[in-house]
């Protein structure tokens, strides 16, 4: 893509906001690199929702509780709860225990074998550390609350992971673990918890047990026998509903909102995010770059930054209400060349790129910490907002 065709995309989605997703998307999923604002823009885009009349939930996987502090809440749970004063719009916190422990309900074919997976301790140790779980169970969440049909909008904070990539590849990620070939020595005839034979899976997988075990410990190997024993015959339950959460985020009614900041680390990966949407065929609904540097009034606008320096010169004088007003011009000529580079670096990072709409935010004055502030940060999503 040429330079001025590069220009005239950005300029296209510029002119765009994320007014019409609000108003029609199912599922909106907020992603992007860790401490770039997601959980605040899906907070700021569920409100947005629920004030068109749109009953609409958000649900969160923030470890900071920001969220619930936000919209007037102590805490967040697994189950939704009302935001108070905001008529249609739910809020959650996704507890991945519980939801993992709903997913084993779901596919365990008897409520024994289902408590037996629960209480084993690699089942423990699995939901607090592989990774990918937590991602795979903010899909699987996203899915039950598509499927019970009770919201009109349903607003996901993605996890906040060093790649967000991993959001989409979690399905994938936890179904090809528990298809993995190491771990089908543990399925093997005869491998019962405790059993470890050579008999078990042949002798390659003899020697390896044997190893293992003296490395482990046999209790070890044990609780993973009988977990994967237990899960033998869940693999496709697993595999099929991951394959229909993946063509749920393909939908029409799905929609991306890719969330960054202008340095060129977070710009790089909201990059590299739009474009692995775009080459898996998701509907992707916007770039919102947030902490963006204002620009000087209208009534220093046009002028350069080597001008302000020229009348800061003249005016610091010594006299006070002078010096007041050259210091005030070096900082509008710090702001000016801040904004300009932060323009040169989102040009730069998004050349070839169509984000369909580019929402850029100003940096506010101070923490977004209730309602109010929501609804600010939503003016300036859908549009309505000033932009200094």
């Amino acid at each position: 893509m040429s330079p001025r065709r590069g220009a005239d995309v950005l300029a296209t989605a510029r002119a765009r906001n994320l007014e019409q997703t609000v108003q029609d998307a199912g599922i909106i999923l907020c992603t992007g690199s860790g401490g770039v604002g997601k959980t605040t823009a899906a907070a700021a885009l569920a409100l947005a929702a629920a004030q068109r009349g749109r009953r609409t939930i958000v649900v969160t996987i923030d470890p900071a509780r920001r969220l619930a502090q936000s919209m007037g809440l102590h805490a967040l749970e697994n189950t939704p709860r009302a935001v108070p004063g905001v008529e249609g719009l739910d809020a959650m916190m996704l507890d991945m225990k519980r939801t993992f422990d709903e997913v084993i309900d779901r596919h365990a074919n008897d409520p024994e074998r289902a408590e037996r997976i629960k209480t084993n301790r690699f089942y423990k140790q699995l939901t607090d550390s592989l990774a990918g779980t937590q991602e795979y169970m903010a899909t699987e969440k996203l899915f039950d609350l598509h499927t019970a049909a009770a919201y009109e909008c349903i607003v996901v904070d993605t996890p906040p992971t060093r790649n967000a990539l991993d959001f989409l590849d979690a399905p994938k990620r936890l179904t090809d673990f528990l298809e993995g070939r190491f771990l089908r020595l543990f399925l093997a005839p005869g491998m019962a918890a405790g059993r470890l034979t050579a008999r078990a899976a042949g002798f390659g997988a003899g020697v390896f047990m044997r190893v293992a075990s003296r490395i482990t410990g046999a209790g070890v190997l044990g609780d993973l026998a009988e977990f994967f024993q237990s899960f033998e015959g869940m693999y496709d339950g697993f595999k099929n509903r991951a394959q229909s959460v993946y063509r749920l985020l393909q939908s029409p009614g799905s929609a991306f909102v890719v969330v960054a900041t202008p340095d060129t680390p977070a710009l790089r990966e909201a990059r590299y995010f739009l474009q692995r949407l775009a080459g898996e065929g998701m509907p992707t609904a916007g770039l919102v770059i947030n902490r963006m540097t204002p620009e000087p009034t209208a009534a220093l606008a046009g002028h350069s930054p080597p001008e302000f320096e020229t009348v800061a010169k003249r005016l610091d004088d010594g006299v006070p209400e002078r010096r007041a007003t050259a210091a005030l011009l070096r900082l509008a000529a710090d702001r000016t060349e801040a904004a300009v580079r932060e323009q040169r670096t989102i040009s730069s990072a998004l050349h070839g790129v169509d984000p369909r709409a580019l929402v850029e935010v100003p940096m506010m004055s101070d923490d977004i910490h209730d309602l109010e502030g929501l609804r600010r940060l939503g003016s300036h999503l859908v549009g309505t907002g000033s932009a200094a």
